[in-house]
């Protein structure tokens, strides 16, 4: 199935979450402890990282479009990735020499954050290309069509990562709202089949015509108004 930009399919989210379903009991076994936290956040950094690349995609074409070099969005989409892998390791290390509950919930908090920032990238790039595909020439070939995918896929993704944000959230100030419960499989499968599962597929689904690399020459420069 084909990717814009050679965006990393979702799937791989939903593959390792169920090899975690399947391995719960040998998960809980693993020691130090610190790398059950490593095996259960893992999945979400590549989450971000994955929709993150889209988010850019949709902002180079919105660039392009106004004749506006990309060269700093690309440089910047590699630096926040380096900058969040960083902090998300002094995390984890730091739980694992300092294990108390307040790094626990900042490393939760954490990536609530990630999800809230990357739901505020669709919700800008994703509406500012719906805008712009809207006043496109009508005799525009496919602009309807493409008009439709990307309301779509930026509603399911800010959606999701809204949804995650506040799960998180939760999660870090209530115990009983854990969201990785390795003795209860059927509730964090229905957790991720909402927020992660569900969404994938939809996106996947409704970007499958999309060729694996666009052009972006063929869009021409807009006025900014």
């Amino acid at each position: 199935m084909d990717n814009p930009k050679g965006l990393p399919v979702p799937e791989f989210r939903g593959q390792w979450g169920c090899s975690i379903f399947a391995f719960r009991r040998q998960v809980q076994q693993v020691n130090p402890p610190i790398f059950q936290h490593v095996i259960l956040d893992l999945p979400g950094l590549a989450f971000f990282t994955t929709y993150a690349l889209l988010a850019l995609f949709w902002a180079e074409i919105l660039y392009q479009a106004r004749g506006i070099m990309t060269d700093r969005l690309r440089s910047g989409f590699y630096i926040i990735n380096c900058v969040v892998y960083a902090l998300q390791g002094f995390l984890w290390l730091w739980l694992w020499w300092n294990p108390n509950h307040s790094m626990l919930v900042t490393s939760k908090l954490f990536i609530a954050g990630l999800s809230f920032f990357t739901a505020l990238g669709f919700l800008i790039y994703g509406g500012r290309l719906f805008i712009m595909l809207k006043y496109f020439p009508i005799e525009s070939k496919g602009r309807q069509q493409k008009l439709r995918e990307v309301g779509r896929v930026a509603t399911i993704c800010f959606c999701c990562f809204s949804a995650r944000c506040i799960m998180m959230c939760f999660n870090a100030f209530d115990e009983e709202a854990d969201l990785d419960v390795l003795d209860h499989p059927v509730l964090n499968l229905f957790y991720y089949l909402l927020v992660e599962i569900l969404p994938s597929s939809l996106v996947l689904y409704i970007l499958r015509r999309i060729p694996a690399k666009l052009r972006l020459s063929q869009y021409h420069p807009v006025s900014s108004s």
